[in-house]
Formats: structure tokens, C-alpha cells, sequence
């Protein structure tokens, strides 16, 4: 069974996200071009309780609609690469501007962890963030940290590392949308269900679809059916 465990890092641009990056993977890094994108990852290792943890930096989106490159790699790899965990880093001074890309994300992959970053700047500002609050109210892990000072790093690693191993488990929160958006997802589920299976969520496929969201139904399309799958 194989050690090494891949960690995808999704953020906002400006929340310290490419810093946590770097202060986990040291010099243990490399960058290269992903999917044939001239969007350029990063990508390094860290080393944790004889696990190697392929850490990649995905690029800074404010969302994963699939409006710019940027969009559509971030997107298509939490998706379709299927990393065994997703950070999603967002700045604990404007957490109500982060969180959309956070619920977006829960939309996309159950195994999430959000890492609240920032958190000294918070506390400078008297904002007071309860972890074990938001841990309840969204299903998934919450971990404060301050990436400059690397504050909360072995919390950090030790959960990613417990929700490898399946000592703790992703339950996250469901987004109820208008009741007219509810029919219209019953409506078409079903046959994207029958499509995708169980290899992508259903439900967020089929908000996307309703979105008008080509760009998905393509990459579904290259990825899947073109490969017999």
C-alpha cells in the first residue's frame, strides 16, 4: 500500500495560501504545467508519521466556474485528479468574502479541510474565530494556523493525516438552493447520475449544468466517455 497521499491547496488570491506552500515544503518543490494548461502548479512533499504528502498548489480563484484557466485547473483537478484531500486556505480576517469558494468545494469533494489562515492578523483585529463551532456547522475539519509564523502546522498535518487514514470522517454541510433550483436538480439528477456514477458528485454536476456550464460537460466528455468509462 503506498505512502504517499496527494493534498491539493484551493484559496482566494492574498490568503496566504502559496505561503503555507512554501513553509511546509521547504525547498522540497517543483513547479511544471499541468493538462496541457500554461497554468503552472507547484508541487512539493512533506514528510509526517512515515506518510509523504504530495502537496499541490493550486492557482488562486475567488470561484470554480470555469471563467478563466485559472478556474477551470483549479476546478478540474479537485475533480477529475481526485486528491485524497482538499485545503481549502481562506483568510481569517474577510471569512465571509472566502467562504463561497469554501462551500463550492464542499460541492465538489467530501474529504475537505479548511484551514483558517491568518489567524495572528485576526486576533490583532479582536476577531475571534470558533473552530470547533464552524468544524460542526460545515462536517469537515477546521484548523486555524498562521502560515507566516507556522502556528497550528502539527494540528494541520496530524488531521490531514487522520483523515487519510479514515480516523476522522468528512460529513460536509449541503447547500439547499431555491425551491425552483431543487426541481430542476430532481428533475435532471437522475440522468446525470446514470452518466458520471459514482466518479464525480451528481448534484454538482447537475447545478453546473443548469448553470450553462459547456466547459464541464466537455471535460466530462474528453475524460469519461471518450474513454469507454
Amino acid at each position: 500500500m503506498s505512502n504517499s497521499y496527494r493534498i491539493a491547496l484551493a484559496g482566494n488570491p492574498n490568503t496566504g495560501k502559496s505561503t503555507l506552500f512554501n513553509a511546509l515544503t521547504g525547498l522540497r518543490q517543483h513547479t511544471g504545467n499541468w493538462a496541457g494548461k500554461t497554468v503552472s502548479l507547484a508541487e512539493g512533499t512533506v514528510q509526517h508519521k512515515g506518510k509523504t504528502f504530495r502537496m499541490v498548489d493550486l492557482p488562486g480563484t475567488y470561484s470554480l466556474f470555469s471563467n478563466s484557466t485559472d478556474e477551470e485547473v483549479a476546478r478540474n483537478y479537485i475533480v477529475f485528479e481526485k486528491p485524497d484531500v482538499t485545503l481549502v486556505v481562506l483568510d481569517a480576517t474577510s471569512l465571509e468574502r472566502n467562504f463561497n469558494l469554501a462551500l463550492q468545494v464542499l460541492e465538489m469533494t467530501r474529504n475537505v479541510i479548511v484551514c483558517i489562515n491568518l489567524i495572528d492578523e485576526a486576533e490583532k483585529q479582536g476577531i475571534k474565530i470558533n473552530d470547533r463551532l464552524l468544524t460542526k456547522r460545515l462536517g469537515i475539519p477546521v484548523v486555524k494556523i498562521s502560515a507566516r509564523n507556522k502556528t497550528g502546522f502539527p494540528l494541520l498535518l496530524d488531521t490531514i493525516e487522520r483523515l487519510i487514514t479514515g480516523t476522522i470522517e468528512c460529513h460536509p454541510i449541503k447547500t439547499i438552493y431555491p425551491d425552483d433550483i431543487e426541481e430542476q436538480i430532481k428533475k435532471i439528477e437522475p440522468q446525470v447520475s446514470k452518466l458520471v456514477g459514482d466518479r464525480l458528485s451528481s448534484r454538482w454536476v447537475s447545478l453546473r449544468l443548469l448553470d450553462g456550464d459547456e466547459t464541464l460537460l466537455n471535460e466530462i466528455k474528453k475524460r469519461m466517455l471518450l474513454k469507454g468509462d
